[in-house]
This record gives structure tokens, sequence and C-alpha cells, in this order.
């Protein structure tokens, strides 16, 4: 049955295409559901952008919650001819953007959504249209909300394709489905000649990936070697797997342990004083930072070319690898091929210098769940640790094919019991004579506030594993998840003085027997912070061009406001074993806006009302320039005229800042950055206000950095 499915998946996903050349360098972002990622055109991740690593970030309306260092794939044969007719013994490709044009040769990178992303407006301002290069193509027909095609040619004559998946349903919104298909193609360049024509040999594939386990760990963890994943443990499930292949899984019994599973979670680190199991940032009452669970689950192996039935002996590894720790494969010459000897051995399942391990490494090094062993300390390797996967050995005719797929996913605590649990556990941290006692997630107690708070954590791997257990019941349907309805069309937010209306066109969805209506989420100061439910209303019409609408009257002067609007269903569509049944709701982040909205006063009578506030501005200091609740690099222009152009001058008269206020309110509000997106530095400012008439009005602003 299993067969059936994957061959239908493939035939449906995969339409004849002539592809072109394009740059190692283009990427495109997924950004609609608690898992954002960006993916790269040279067949694999670095995530680093310069400043931080960039990638996997959930959940991803917080920031800072970046997960992705490092993947290190590779692909090697034996008994290899290139087209020059020189032998190799073992040959290696290294999915690396520096061999770009050498052995990769990147031919595809698109995106495909399900339908078209709404627009988004605040005062209108486009909030959308910055991301309107992550979308290529609308295909209606699609089951997934995006679809990712990324094609690559190697000097192997092996083709990589990886076609990757993401869903909006909020059940499945935080992992990715990742189908790879190694296609012997013969074509080691960028050109449509076929330079080889043989069988490809003893074929294998694998990878290497480094996890931070939260951006902002780094800085809870105080060292900040975590930014690269230093101090990450990799456990590992389902060693018996080939006893359940054909299991069902139910929402009766949705966590199973079998699936071939590998992940990261943040262990110890030498260098921190308390317990630092879950990074309890102690500035920030002891939220724990670090609830990620973070990883990769095996959803199937083709067992040869021709035989698309799952192979349960495979992958050949799934473990831990120290994280800097590889073999190079050198320029693919005759004096390389004992580098690449060893990328075939490593990707046989024999570590390389024997950095790494196929058992629970946490479980075979850690005493208890108190132990303060830094992982690090178990191989030295500064890079920190790997999950790694490999698999063959595949002959591969010209012409023919194998499948891999996984799912790439991250789950842990909510954010909520991420801030209940740190704060309980830094009030007895600070307090050496509090006991507890502390409610243990079994329903027992504890008093031991470390062992509370990392019992809790520990919780995450029966999550990751529930989320791999969604991402394999979905594979086996077929991808015939229950779907929610279609976000609105399109929603608008305008700031007014003494209101803020909010306005969305009609979902698409509106017609459907199931739709249920409309729920309204609001934010206060900032768009990164919880959202409560405002507003909730049924269906208009059938008509798909009707405007709902909703006026906020409980905003206070002074404050910013962050909304977003998702669709609802009744539920009666989502009774399967897919995932829990009732109510499904359209994707957050299609509507979620960015850019605050606020109460506006009444245009300015004269020039002389002008005001600036804070001014001064003093980023470190509190009072007045804390005034717009945490926004910081904000300040306002008040009682300014309905219709003016505000400059904004150095102390030696350059002009580094012009906006256009045209809304016919009284306030205006200013970032602090310059026309070319840098932040002021300390100095006066020299700000001047124009009216269209010619009037003119100067005010000093000093800022303080």
């Amino acid at each position: 049955m299993k067969k059936l499915i994957i061959l239908t998946i493939l035939s449906s996903l995969f339409t004849a295409t002539a592809f072109a050349q394009v740059s190692a360098a283009e990427k495109r972002y997924i950004r609609i559901g608690s898992l954002q990622s960006h993916f790269s055109a040279y067949g694999s991740e670095r995530a680093w952008t310069g400043t931080y690593y960039e990638g996997l970030r959930w959940p991803a309306q917080y920031p800072y919650q970046d997960n992705s260092v490092i993947k290190r794939a590779w692909v090697a044969a034996k008994d290899f001819q290139d087209d020059e007719g020189t032998d190799f013994s073992y040959y290696a490709v290294y999915f690396y953007q520096g061999d770009e044009g050498i052995s990769l040769f990147p031919m595809e990178m698109e995106q495909s959504a399900k339908f078209a992303p709404p627009s988004i407006y605040v005062d209108g301002d486009d909030l959308s249209s910055i991301f309107a290069a992550d979308i290529d193509t609308v295909d209606v027909n699609q089951v997934p909300d995006r679809i990712v095609n990324n094609v690559v040619n190697t000097s192997m004559g092996l083709t990589q394709t990886r076609t990757i998946l993401a869903f909006s349903q909020q059940y499945h919104d935080n992992y990715f489905i990742k189908i790879y298909t190694f296609t012997n193609t013969g074509n080691t360049d960028y050109d449509a000649e076929i330079e080889l024509n043989d069988t490809l040999r003893a074929v294998r594939m694998g990878w290497g990936t480094r996890y931070s386990m939260g951006r902002e760990a780094a800085w809870a963890m105080v060292d900040g070697s975590q930014g690269y994943g230093k101090h990450s443990w990799v456990t590992k499930r389902g060693e018996d797997y080939a006893a359940h292949q054909n299991d069902v899984i139910t929402t009766a019994d949705p966590i199973q342990q079998w699936i071939r599973a590998g992940w990261s979670y943040l262990g110890q680190s030498k260098d921190v004083t308390w317990d630092n199991i879950g990074a309890p940032d102690l500035d920030q009452r002891g939220r724990l930072t670090s609830p990620h669970h973070t990883g990769s689950a095996v959803l199937h192996v083709d067992k040869s070319w021709n035989d698309s039935t799952d192979n349960a002996n495979q992958p050949t590894f799934l473990g831990w690898h120290a994280g800097d720790t590889y073999p190079s494969v050198g320029y693919q010459r005759v004096e390389d091929i004992p580098g690449m000897t060893a990328v075939y051995n490593m990707l046989s399942g024999i570590p390389y210098n024997g950095k790494g391990g196929n058992e629970r490494m946490d479980e075979e090094y850690l005493q208890s769940i108190t132990h303060r062993l830094d992982p690090f300390t178990v191989h030295g390797d500064g890079g920190g640790t790997n999950v790694m996967i490999t698999y063959g050995p595949f002959d591969i005719p010209p012409g023919e094919s194998v499948v891999i797929i996984e799912a790439e996913g991250i789950n842990g605590l909510s954010r909520q019991m991420c801030e209940d649990i740190g704060a309980r556990w830094l009030q007895a941290y600070e307090n050496t004579a509090d006991a507890g006692p502390f409610d243990l997630p079994d329903g027992s107690q504890t008093g031991d506030e470390d062992v509370y708070k990392n019992t809790w954590v520990a919780t995450g791997k029966d999550s990751i594993m529930l989320t791999f257990s969604r991402a394999l019941r979905n594979l086996d349907s077929g991808f015939n998840i229950p779907q929610p309805p279609l976000p609105p069309e399109n929603f608008t937010v305008q700031s007014g003085g003494d209101r803020i209306i909010l306005s969305w066109l009609a979902s698409p969805s509106e017609s459907d027997a199931d739709f249920g209506g409309y729920r309204l989420f609001r934010a206060i100061g900032k768009s990164d912070t919880v959202h409560t439910e405002i507003f909730a209303c049924g269906k208009g019409t059938s008509n798909p061009t009707i405007v709902h609408e909703f006026e906020d009257t409980t905003p206070v002067r002074g404050q910013s406001y962050f909304y977003y609007v998702v669709a609802f269903n009744d539920g009666s569509n989502n009774q399967t074993e897919m995932n829990p049944k009732g109510e499904l709701h359209s994707g957050r982040f299609y509507t979620q806006t960015t850019q605050g909205a606020y109460l506006r006063r009444q245009a300015g009578a004269t020039l002389e009302d002008i005001r600036i506030v804070p001014n001064p501005f003093n980023v470190k200091a509190s009072g007045t320039a804390m005034a717009y609740f945490e926004q910081f690099d904000k300040i306002m222009f008040l009682d300014v005229p309905g219709q003016c152009t505000i400059r904004i001058f150095t102390e030696r008269g350059d002009l580094i800042k012009t906006m256009e206020h045209t809304d016919g309110s009284g306030d205006h509000e200013w970032r602090l950055n310059t026309d070319y997106r840098q932040t002021l530095v300390s100095g006066v400012y020299l700000v001047h206000f124009e009216t269209p008439e010619g009037l003119s009005a100067y005010r000093k602003l000093l800022v303080i950095r």
C-alpha cells in the first residue's frame, strides 16, 4: 500500500520541466507556519548570514528563535569513471556553495503556493509586498500550502531533486516533509548534453545537521557558543522500526517511539554555574529560552531503483557525529581519492576519526536528568554535535532513481510553559530555602528545582515524536489531511482618532458548508508577543467580495497594536486519524501585521503646536523614553499638520531622512532610521516640517545611545 502511495505522490508533484541554470546563492523562504525557514539552490543549507545563523524559526511569531546552523550533505559512489575517462575507486561530491560550477550545478529553485497570499495593509502600507519574491507560481491543485522544488546536477552524473512540502494546518505546521529523488541523469554540468551513460555503483548519500537549539539560548547561556550548537545533545528512536513498519498510528495513541528519528536538544555548558537545561534567562524572570527539540524523521527509503517499497533496514547510519569533523573531497582529482574514500566510509556508517556513534548519545553518557555533563566534552569538537543520517548503497542505472523521504521538525514546551516553569525555577534558585514542592508532568512532585525544570523540558522528546508521528500519518494518507478554510484575501488595518478600524475580504471558503467564521487577534506594543482574541463572527454571505469590519475602540493613546485574522470551520471535515478532531483555522501568518496601528490625534492647529516625544531620546533611559511600550528606537511627532513633509538633517546640514505625512492626523511615527535604513547615532538633529502651502517649522532632536 505504501508503495502505491509514494508513487502516486511523486507522480502528482513532479511534472516535465525545462531546467535552466540558477545561482547557488538563490534561496526560497517558507513563512506560513509556526516553523519557518529558507532553502538554498545549491542543494543544502548553511544558515550563516554574516551576523547570525538564520533559519528553522520556531515558534516563528517570536524573535530570535532560529535553530539552524549548517547541513553538510554528500553523495558518493564506488568504481566511478568521469567524463574524461579517469577511473576512481571512490568518488564523492560535497554540497557546498563554493563548489558551484565545479561539482555542483544548480538547475532549479522555485516555490509554488496553493493560493495567492493575502494582501495586508496597515495605514496604507503594503506589508505583504516584501515577501512577493517568495512565490514563483500558484497551483490551486496542490495540497500542501507551499512546495519548494530544487534540482542540482553533480559532476558524478547523479542529479538531486529536493521537494519540500509545508502546511499551515495548525497540527501540521511545525515540520517540513522533504522528498529527495536521486536520479542517474548522466548530466555532469549545466547544459542538456548527457556526458555519462553508465550505472552508478554502490551509491551512498547522507547528511549531518547541526542545530543551535534557539538563537536566544546563546545569550541566556552567557558564553554565546550555543549560537553554533556547541552544547547540543543528540538522541534517536526507531531501533525497532522493522517490527512496527506497517503499524497504523491513531489519535488514541498518537506518539510512536518506533519511528526512525534523530534530533538535538540543549545540554549543559561547563562554563555556566547554574543548571542550564532549557537555558533559563536569569534576566527575563527565568524564562526558558531553549525548549526546542529539533531534528528529522525518516519516513520512507526505497529498497532499490526498481523497488519503491520502504526498506526497514535503512538508514545505514542514524546517530550523532562531531560538528566540524568531516573529510574533504578536494577537487575530485585522482590525488583526492583518499579523502573521497573517507567520505564513502563515513556514509557507510563509520564515524570519521571515531567522533560519532549510532547509540542514543544522551542516554549513553548522562547518568541522571541533572547530570552536569557538557556534551562538548564527549568529543571535544567546538562545532558541537550533528544529527547524522546516511543511506545506501544503491546501484542506479541510467535514467533510474531512488527516493528518500524525511520530515524535519521542531517541538517542545509552549511559550507560556517556558515562562511559568522558568519563573518557578528562578524563584527557588534565588532562595536556597525553597524546596518546593514542584509539580512534575506525571502529577508527582519533587523538592529539587533542577529536577522539576529538566523533567518538564524533557517532555519535548514526546512532543517531537508526536510531530514526526503526524508527519508520517500525513505521508501515509497521500497528504490527505483535513484542510482548514482559506484565509481572507485582504486584511486592512487603519488607525483612527478614537478607534482602529479593521476590515477584511471574505475567505474564498465562505461558501463551504462547514465554514464557521472569523476570529480576530490583537497584541499590544509589539508583534512578537502573545496575541489575544478580541472578536469573532460568523460568515457574511457567499459573495466573495463581502467586506467584514470590526472597530477596535479599546486602544490607549500612545500604544501600538498588532493584529491577525483567521477563518475557521466547524470541524466536521476533521474527523480522521490525522490529528485531533475539531475546528480548524487558516494560518495566522497569512494576515499577521508587523507594523503597528495606533490612535491618531487631530491635526495640529498651528505649527507652534508641534512636539517631539521623547526628546531627548536616550535608548538606555526609562520613563518617557519607554512611553511606547518597549518599542525601542521609536519617537513620535505630535500635533503636526494633517499634510506635511518631514525632513531630518544632521547638525552639519546633511539630509538623512524624508517622510511624507499624508493621513490627515496629528501623529507621525519614526523609527530613528535613515533613508538608507541605517540606525541613527548619538547627536543633535534638526527636524524640518513643511506644509503644502510652504509654511515651515523647525525643531531640534537630541539622540543619546
